[in-house]
């Protein structure tokens, strides 16, 4: 019985040798708690801004406002927000992330971090790069299941790098990408959806998951 005990010990220590050297695992869920949280701010904050402009506008009709103004002035404070959201949840994913790869005796910038980032930018780049299309063609209720689709391409693209969780994380990001689509003018919903809350059920799994993971012993 001892015995047997040994040898699940070993191989579960060979197991997580085995991640450590071939995926970056160092990935922090309280990371993606913070990030879900902040993105259910920002879409807050975003819905306020867009009901004020739309009072505004319909208070002041009779000024005859420039539509392209006011549509102008609201894409450039929602860019703002999405741009304050991407900064804080890096900001707090790198900080929660070093101090996990220094946890799981991992580098920061190693082969398998810098092979992450790379399936993860590539998507993530040409999505942006599609979404700025989609607003200069004023196609504006695209761009948030664009958002969803290329996030969810690059999470699934990087999982092979990573937890294997992130490849769900990324089918989820997916589907709700397309059911986006399908029901224009709810973007923002299913933006909340997408980035808040999946991400706060992802990151909590996470966390539980692999913090109460008993640590082996010699």
């Amino acid at each position: 019985m001892e015995n047997s005990k040994q040898h699940l010990e070993a191989l579960s220590s060979i197991k997580d040798l085995m991640e450590k050297s071939t995926k970056f695992i160092s990935l922090s869920g309280l990371s993606g708690v913070i990030a879900g949280i902040t993105a259910l701010l920002g879409a807050f904050l975003a819905d306020v801004r867009i009901d004020y402009y739309l009072n505004s506008y319909s208070l002041n009709s009779r000024m005859e406002p420039s539509t392209t103004f006011i549509v102008d002035n609201l894409t450039l404070e929602l860019f703002g927000i999405a741009f304050g959201v991407l900064i804080i949840s890096i900001f707090f994913g790198l900080i929660l992330t070093i101090k996990e790869t220094k946890k799981n005796g991992q580098h920061i910038w190693g082969k398998n971090s810098k092979l992450l980032l790379i399936n993860l930018l590539i998507p993530l780049f040409v999505g942006g790069i599609f979404c700025i299309i989609l607003i200069y063609h004023g196609l504006y209720v695209l761009v948030a299941p664009a958002t969803l689709l290329f996030y969810g391409l690059a999470l699934f693209n990087c999982g092979k790098y990573t937890l294997g969780e992130i490849k769900y994380l990324g089918i989820l990001q997916i589907i709700l990408g397309l059911i986006s689509a399908v029901f224009i003018g709810k973007g923002l919903l299913f933006w909340s959806i997408g980035f808040g809350v999946l991400h706060i059920i992802y990151g909590a799994l996470m966390h539980f998951k692999y913090n109460n993971k008993p640590q082996n012993t010699n």
